[in-house]
């Protein structure tokens, strides 16, 4: 009997290890998982970036232009040689437009049913798109979306503006600002 319990308990304790492994968090700055197929992030290194598929990513949608500092270059190579599939919508940090969120957006809506992984570098541009779509697209309560943007930031500037216009065209009251 002593035996069959340890036995059960290595199996227990394995079982355990093996969901931990596969429930690690994103290793990337500024992660805020919105739901279990959601999450967005600044900008993860080369390694994580080639591991995503077996966090269960199919998708990156990165919204930095390709040219910041922090940029990796084979960004695309190393997710699409995993079998995800890689968006880039360039959002400049300085003038964002409702053409970039109608972007991220329709990419987020085509994709709802896959685990995403939204990025750019610091999860600025990334936690205001994605709070846009979920208000805007998924009737999600404003201020619980808004949550998820302030884990990182307070938009002000051009992305104050651009949230505020998307919200008014919208009908959606809410001013967090």
């Amino acid at each position: 009997m002593a035996l069959t319990r340890r036995t059960v308990a290595v199996f227990v304790a394995l079982a355990c290890s093996s969901a931990a492994a596969m429930a690690q968090p994103l290793a990337a700055p500024n992660v805020v998982v919105i739901d279990p197929n959601l999450v967005t992030s600044g900008q993860p290194t080369a390694q994580v970036l080639a591991t995503l598929s077996q966090q269960g990513f199919k998708a990156v949608i990165y919204l930095a232009p390709s040219s910041v500092p922090d940029a990796i270059k084979n960004e695309p190579e190393l997710v699409t040689r995993q079998g995800l599939e890689f968006i880039h919508v360039p959002i400049p940090f300085g003038s964002p437009t409702e053409a970039h969120f109608e972007a991220v957006s329709d990419a987020l809506h085509r994709l709802q049913a896959q685990k995403v992984l939204v990025h750019c570098q610091v999860n600025m541009r990334a936690s205001t798109m994605v709070f846009l779509h979920r208000v805007i697209k998924d009737k999600v309560n404003p201020a619980v979306a808004w949550e998820s943007v302030t884990r990182v930031w307070s938009p002000e500037g051009p992305w104050k503006r651009l949230a505020a216009a998307q919200l008014a065209k919208n009908g959606i009251k809410f001013d967090p600002f």
